[in-house]
Protein backbone atom coordinates (compact mmCIF):
# COMPACT_ATOMS: atom_id res chain seq x y z
CA UNK A 1 0.00 0.00 0.00
CA UNK A 2 2.86 2.54 0.68
CA UNK A 3 4.75 2.04 -2.45
CA UNK A 4 1.54 2.50 -4.24
CA UNK A 5 0.96 5.81 -2.55
CA UNK A 6 4.61 6.91 -3.40
CA UNK A 7 3.85 6.07 -7.05
CA UNK A 8 0.55 8.75 -6.47
CA UNK A 9 3.37 11.58 -5.31
CA UNK A 10 6.46 10.56 -7.35
CA UNK A 11 4.87 9.12 -10.32
CA UNK A 12 6.91 6.89 -12.17
CA UNK A 13 9.55 8.79 -14.64
CA UNK A 14 8.57 7.17 -17.62
CA UNK A 15 5.04 7.90 -17.33
CA UNK A 16 5.72 11.33 -16.52
CA UNK A 17 7.79 11.93 -19.44
CA UNK A 18 4.98 10.15 -21.78
CA UNK A 19 2.37 12.38 -20.57
CA UNK A 20 4.91 16.28 -21.32
CA UNK A 21 4.89 14.58 -24.25
CA UNK A 22 1.31 14.22 -25.01
CA UNK A 23 0.06 17.87 -23.28
CA UNK A 24 3.29 19.43 -25.27
CA UNK A 25 1.66 17.77 -28.65
CA UNK A 26 -1.76 18.65 -27.27
CA UNK A 27 -0.40 22.00 -26.32
CA UNK A 28 -1.82 21.73 -22.67
CA UNK A 29 -0.37 24.60 -20.98
CA UNK A 30 -1.57 23.56 -17.54
CA UNK A 31 -0.90 20.10 -17.87
CA UNK A 32 2.30 21.14 -18.91
CA UNK A 33 3.10 23.52 -15.51
CA UNK A 34 1.37 20.80 -13.42
CA UNK A 35 4.13 18.09 -14.57
CA UNK A 36 6.63 21.21 -14.20
CA UNK A 37 5.72 21.24 -10.80
CA UNK A 38 6.11 18.25 -10.42
CA UNK A 39 9.39 17.22 -11.58
CA UNK A 40 10.51 20.28 -9.59
CA UNK A 41 9.46 18.49 -6.83
CA UNK A 42 11.29 15.57 -7.54
CA UNK A 43 14.37 17.32 -7.88
CA UNK A 44 13.82 19.29 -4.71
CA UNK A 45 13.36 16.00 -2.82
CA UNK A 46 16.10 14.10 -3.71
CA UNK A 47 17.99 14.73 -0.82
CA UNK A 48 15.95 13.06 0.93
CA UNK A 49 15.54 9.96 -0.92
CA UNK A 50 16.69 6.77 0.94
CA UNK A 51 19.26 4.60 -0.99
CA UNK A 52 16.86 2.22 -2.05
CA UNK A 53 14.89 4.86 -3.33
CA UNK A 54 17.55 6.49 -5.56
CA UNK A 55 17.84 2.67 -6.63
CA UNK A 56 14.67 2.62 -7.99
CA UNK A 57 14.60 6.27 -9.23
CA UNK A 58 17.96 5.87 -11.41
CA UNK A 59 16.36 2.65 -12.19
CA UNK A 60 13.43 4.50 -13.60
CA UNK A 61 15.86 7.35 -15.30
CA UNK A 62 17.68 4.23 -17.37
CA UNK A 63 13.99 2.70 -18.62
CA UNK A 64 12.29 6.41 -19.59
CA UNK A 65 15.86 7.40 -21.71
CA UNK A 66 14.36 6.42 -24.75
CA UNK A 67 10.94 8.83 -23.93
CA UNK A 68 13.27 11.51 -22.66
CA UNK A 69 14.83 11.55 -26.32
CA UNK A 70 11.43 11.16 -27.87
CA UNK A 71 10.76 14.43 -25.40
CA UNK A 72 13.61 16.70 -26.32
CA UNK A 73 12.93 16.06 -30.25
CA UNK A 74 9.68 16.98 -29.57
CA UNK A 75 10.82 20.28 -27.53
CA UNK A 76 12.88 21.05 -30.36
CA UNK A 77 10.64 20.77 -32.59
CA UNK A 78 8.20 22.98 -30.82
CA UNK A 79 10.61 26.16 -30.38
CA UNK A 80 10.97 25.53 -33.68
CA UNK A 81 7.62 25.97 -34.92
CA UNK A 82 7.33 28.78 -32.30
CA UNK A 83 10.25 30.44 -34.17
CA UNK A 84 8.31 30.08 -37.75
CA UNK A 85 4.81 31.10 -36.06
CA UNK A 86 6.42 34.47 -34.30
CA UNK A 87 8.03 35.07 -37.80
CA UNK A 88 4.69 34.86 -39.72
CA UNK A 89 3.29 36.88 -37.14
CA UNK A 90 5.76 39.92 -37.65
CA UNK A 91 5.39 39.41 -41.18
CA UNK A 92 1.80 39.65 -40.95
CA UNK A 93 1.33 42.44 -38.46
CA UNK A 94 3.88 44.30 -41.36
CA UNK A 95 1.66 43.17 -44.15
CA UNK A 96 -1.64 44.60 -41.79
CA UNK A 97 0.24 48.18 -41.73
CA UNK A 98 1.08 48.06 -45.39
CA UNK A 99 -2.68 47.43 -45.60
CA UNK A 100 -3.84 50.23 -43.62
CA UNK A 101 -1.26 52.62 -44.90
CA UNK A 102 -3.18 51.52 -48.70
CA UNK A 103 -6.81 52.22 -47.33
CA UNK A 104 -5.75 55.43 -46.56
CA UNK A 105 -4.58 56.24 -49.52
CA UNK A 106 -0.59 56.21 -48.75
CA UNK A 107 2.01 55.13 -51.25
CA UNK A 108 2.55 52.11 -52.36
CA UNK A 109 5.85 50.69 -53.19
CA UNK A 110 6.83 50.95 -56.89
CA UNK A 111 4.47 53.84 -57.23
CA UNK A 112 5.20 57.43 -56.76
CA UNK A 113 2.54 59.13 -55.16
CA UNK A 114 -0.08 56.48 -55.56
CA UNK A 115 -1.13 57.94 -58.98
CA UNK A 116 0.05 54.92 -61.09
CA UNK A 117 0.25 57.15 -64.25
CA UNK A 118 3.52 57.45 -64.26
Amino acid sequence: MEAQEQRLIHPELKALVADASRALARLDRARLQELALSCQALNRDLHLLTPDDRKQLASEAEEAQADMAVFARVLDATRANLRVMNRLRVMRAGQLEYSERQARGGATPGSEGGHGDH
